[in-house]
């Protein structure tokens, strides 16, 4: 692609729309860093507009089980077909094409301006109504600081090179925006009390949608009442993903019919935090049932693939401030194995493992992450005697080679490393079969979490040559550089491997009950939790454990009607493990605790 053609895309757009160029810049700016993206998150934006679609007919929620979707009316966010609709062409060309993303994004801010000023402004100063309206926020709060942070942006002007290689450059220009413009617009304002915020942080309380989609009542979103931890779900996870959009963008999604919620969003230049679902309550943001069940979920501002550029030192700080305010409140223990990403979950089905998401990725970092915790990833609390390897490369210096989109990216810090088939530069990267189903072989794609291993996450070392380490991983033997043990730690925790006898055990994603121990409780067989085999360990393998847990499943299907939700309690006890990147569960029944 050329190196000017988003510039130029800029320019024709705001030409012919009559939207001042700074505008239209700082607008895309302040939604995408002038990224392109394919909308592959909860929120579903696309390019650099950020225009979003959902459709209620596709499962797009979060809740990670089986639910009836009829057509939810999403009109209010649904601002790619709204564009598309504006300019005559099919929204498919709004997702796939670059420029065209750009007008989709100056017609919406043209119409947003007939409807605030009366007439197409010539002033960008009075373009500030458009502006809080394209925010798409109802909340006075969230549309205004949008709007201010728009014009922020055109008052110091901006500079840099997108993911795909071309130079942006929005000059400075002193423009006053004339806020009386949006005074026609109705927004409310949320509350900033009774929030579950630790003192010391910018806290606002905006409720996401609870709300009944059809005559059906087991057709509703976004989220299920419960009384965690005393309804005996314990909330043992925190969950960390990022929005791949703006803060604004996913409060817009979750206050409308989406399937999908979160209980505490972060802003990223300021660490401000909007709290929508109440901790003991359930929303849907795991694509996992069962963590869903047991997890609080922040959502960040930002993007997985130019994490360095959202992932601010305010939000860090914001967010393990709360971190360590939840997990003191509900005993969460703050260690890798319960402080985790959306890309460390698994699913519930071999066709789901593959759908699952895989931010925050790889410039996420989690070593100055747990050090604001107070509780660093440190070789004093490691056993070397014990074979257990933690992943820590210093996040600072490990720079690995990525592509994403077709595209070679800048080498930049990243938190993970990558595993081969064998300990050479020169070997293939190792596979998962679920990502590649005919065989082939792994990628340094930055969405390709089967071959990457993440700083804090733990395995056991089954071999060494010369400067590169094996460990255990995802069934497999894999490799990676590990000189003078420059990029390891050593762990510690519970080794467990298939009893002797058993040729393999299976892998789940969850740790539900067996079907036995729903007899009674009238809950019909459509309506349990079902997790089926993902992987197999072959005998002779090894993982780290946590200690084993108590099976159980949430039962939680219909609509405002609490009575009908209840916990169900198995027999069968599990051990939780990093099995390749991603956390994986198996029978305590299947496997043998290892004495080393």
């Amino acid at each position: 692609m050329n190196s000017n053609v988003l510039q130029l895309a800029f320019e024709r757009a705001a030409e012919e729309f009559e939207v001042p160029q700074s505008v239209l810049m700082a607008v895309a700016y302040n939604q995408s860093r002038w990224d392109n993206h394919k909308g592959h998150s909860e929120v579903g934006g696309y390019g650099v507009m950020n225009l979003v679609q959902v459709d209620g007919d596709e499962q797009l929620h979060g809740k990670g089980e089986n639910m009836e979707a009829h057509g939810a009316d999403n009109s209010a966010i649904n601002t790619l077909d709204k564009a598309a609709s504006l300019l005559g062409v099919n929204p498919e060309v709004l997702k796939n094409d670059q420029e065209q993303n750009v007008r989709g994004g100056a017609v919406l801010l043209a119409e947003y301006a007939l409807e605030t000023f009366g007439e197409i402004p010539t002033n960008p100063s009075d373009w500030y109504g458009a502006v809080v309206k394209y925010s798409g926020s109802e909340f006075d709060a969230v549309a205004k600081d949008f709007a201010d942070e728009v014009y922020a942006t055109i008052l110091e002007g901006a500079d840099r090179m997108t993911i795909d290689g071309q130079r942006v450059t929005l000059k400075a220009e002193a423009v006053t925006p004339n806020i009386s413009t949006a005074d026609s617009i109705p927004l409310r304002n949320a509350k900033f009390t009774g929030t579950d915020c630790p003192n010391g942080l910018e806290c606002s309380y905006i409720p996401a949608l609870y709300e009944q989609f059809s005559s059906s009542t087991t057709n509703y979103g976004n989220y299920d009442i419960a009384n965690r931890p005393h309804d005996g779900l314990d909330i043992r996870y925190i969950i960390i993903h990022d929005i791949e959009g703006s803060a604004q963008s996913a409060i817009n999604h979750f206050r409308n019919r989406s399937f999908v919620s979160a209980h505490y969003i972060l802003d990223s230049d300021t660490g401000k935090i909007t709290q929508m679902v109440r901790p003991e309550d359930v929303p849907w943001h795991a694509g996992n049932w069962y963590f869903n069940m047991h997890s609080i979920g922040f959502e960040h501002e930002g993007f997985a693939a130019k994490g360095t550029d959202w992932y601010s030192e305010q939000m860090y700080r914001s967010s393990a401030k709360l971190v360590k305010y939840l997990a003191e409140r509900f005993n969460i223990p703050i260690d890798r194995q319960h402080i985790i990403g959306h890309d460390e979950i698994p699913g519930l089905t071999p066709a789901r493992q593959a759908a699952m998401h895989w931010d925050p990725g790889a410039y996420w970092d989690w070593s100055h992450f747990f050090n604001l915790l107070g509780e660093p990833i440190n070789p004093s609390k490691g056993d070397k005697k014990s074979g257990i390897v933690t992943i820590k490369p210093n996040f600072n210096t490990n720079k690995p080679s990525f592509t994403y989109g077709n595209q070679f990216l800048e080498p930049q810090s990243s938190s993970l490393i990558h595993l081969y088939t064998e300990p050479s530069f020169e070997a293939p990267l190792i596979s998962d079969p679920h990502i590649y189903r005919s065989g082939g072989k792994g990628t340094a794609n930055l969405n390709d979490w089967g071959n990457k291993a993440a700083i804090g996450q733990s395995y056991y070392q089954v071999d060494q040559q010369g400067d590169w380490t094996a460990i255990d991983y995802g069934g497999k033997k894999a490799w990676f550089y590990n000189p003078n043990s420059k990029y390891t730690v050593p762990g510690n925790g519970v080794l467990i491997t298939p009893k002797k006898g058993l040729d393999s055990i299976p892998v789940y994603g969850a740790a539900f009950p067996e079907q036995s121990a729903y007899e009674g409780t009238g809950i019909e067989q459509w309506a349990r939790g079902v997790a089926e085999p993902l992987y197999q360990i072959p005998n002779g393998q090894t993982y780290v454990a946590t200690a084993p847990i108590q099976s159980d499943y949430y039962h939680a299907k219909y609509f405002n009607d609490p009575s009908t939700n209840q916990v169900v309690k198995g027999e069968d006890e599990y051990y939780q493990i990093f099995f390749n990147h991603r956390l994986g569960f198996v029978k305590k029944s299947d496997v043998e605790v290892v004495n080393k």
